[in-house]
């Protein structure tokens, strides 16, 4: 296991190629796959090749910097963590060292519910600026009792995912007959009793009756946002009529998200839903991106169609495995340096510079 950064990792997403040399073949395509054929897994990747950024003349970027305000709240760049299960899987200090690497480059980490070391102990890692994750639990006292730990913990926000009831393994990764390592379990749900498996009656489906079940409802929402003494946000949104539906309900803000392509395979890219759920919220509600971020100018391009700060994935698992918080934190440093110069080029002093105009639309041959 690895502590320095390779010689020869030259942007962010040398990482993803170095990854391989650190990982067994049945974990990295657990990690680099969605779920079914990766369909969308693929999808998010394609969509930033759509579009060009339109360098500008004579700019004075002289005074540029990244900072942002989201949500009432100061930060440094428009650069988070997202959301990942199980950083042990792919290092022994898991999220312990992902968390401090976003303290040493001024990053929110999204703490996932599915974290293989327990909020806590990511919070006592990581910076200032944290938020968590959670997935509804299938008793109700389960999940006020993780809210109130993120709380006690110091989180700022609640990330709630919905767009996930349902997750199909990735046939790369069934393929090579991956399984979870037993060192790599939900550490923060270890106090709370499993779901006991649904009966089914004659005729019932293991799908409608049996999985979605306890799927979470507009009810379960509401309940979670009265019980909350911190912003809500709602992760898995890619139609503008669940945004616009969401913001009547007064969430905080949205995730424009489709799970990384682990939930519904075919899925429409983020970056592809994005403009339409931008345009239905109008220029000020609050929306993080996440899906596929490989670079600085796939933050670039995120944020001029309507992000108002980007997530990046995979990579900190890749950068995770390769050089652990050195290289999570690296990792994050290229990103940054990547969306400055492509700023500068574009004649984009400032994040809110960045819009629609910066880009152009790939032509589709004839």
């Amino acid at each position: 296991m690895s502590h320095s950064i390779p010689p020869d990792i030259r942007c962010a997403q040398d990482y993803e190629a170095l990854a391989p040399r650190h990982l067994a073949a049945p974990t990295f395509a657990y990690v680099a796959g969605g779920s079914g054929h990766d369909l969308t897994v693929a999808a998010n990747r394609a969509a930033f090749e759509e579009w060009h950024i339109v360098p500008r003349l004579l700019r004075d970027v002289g005074a540029g910097h990244t900072r942002i305000t989201l949500a009432g709240e100061d930060y440094a760049h428009p650069l988070f963590l997202a959301p990942v299960a199980f950083h042990k899987l792919v290092h022994g200090a898991g999220e312990i060292d992902t968390a401090r690497a976003a303290h040493a480059v001024d990053a929110c980490m999204i703490t996932s519910t599915l974290a293989s070391c327990t909020l806590e102990d990511v919070a006592r890692a990581g910076g200032p600026q944290r938020w968590f994750q959670l997935y509804f639990q299938p008793q109700r006292e389960a999940t006020l009792d993780l809210l109130r730990r993120a709380e006690a913990a110091g989180y700022g926000a609640i990330v709630v995912t919905l767009d996930a009831p349902i997750q199909v393994a990735s046939r790369g990764a069934l393929a090579l007959d991956f399984r979870l390592p037993p060192e790599c379990v939900a550490a923060s749900l270890a106090p709370y009793p499993a779901a006991a498996p649904a009966q089914l009656a004659d005729g019932e489906s293991r799908i409608f009756q049996g999985v979605m079940r306890s799927a979470p409802t507009w009810d379960d929402l509401a309940w979670l946002q009265a019980q909350a003494r911190v912003p809500v946000w709602v992760k898995g949104v890619l139609h503008p009529d669940d945004a616009t539906a969401l913001r009547s309900a007064g969430v905080a803000g949205i995730v424009v998200s489709n799970h990384g392509g682990r939930s519904l395979d075919g899925a429409p890219a983020s970056l592809d839903a994005l403009p339409a759920i931008r345009a239905a919220l109008g220029p000020d509600f609050p929306l993080l991106f996440d899906g596929g971020i490989r670079s600085g100018a796939d933050i670039f391009k995120a944020l001029a169609l309507g992000a108002s700060a980007a997530a990046v994935g995979r990579l900190q698992l890749y950068a995770l495995s390769v050089a652990g918080a050195l290289g999570v934190a690296h990792m994050m440093k290229l990103l940054l340096e990547e969306l400055e110069v492509c700023m500068a080029l574009a004649g984009c002093a400032t994040v809110d510079q960045i819009t629609a105009s910066a880009l152009q639309a790939k032509r589709t041959p004839c």
